[in-house]
């Protein structure tokens, strides 16, 4: 799920990157917060959080 959740985050900031805009807010959504971001859901997911749920037995 993070994994997606940081593709999502990636491609996003590529998009800002590419058509060179800030969304007005220069110090909340430059692109290298969203990197950072998309990091983190990286290395959350390779922790294996945010993966499958345990089942139950029964």
């Amino acid at each position: 799920m993070f994994a997606i959740v940081a593709a999502a985050v990636f491609g996003f900031a590529l998009l800002l990157d590419l058509i060179n805009s800030d969304l007005g807010a220069p110090d909340l959504f430059n692109w290298n917060t969203l990197v950072l971001i998309g990091l983190l859901c990286v290395a959350l997911h390779l922790a294996g959080i945010g993966g499958r749920l345990p089942r139950r037995r029964r």
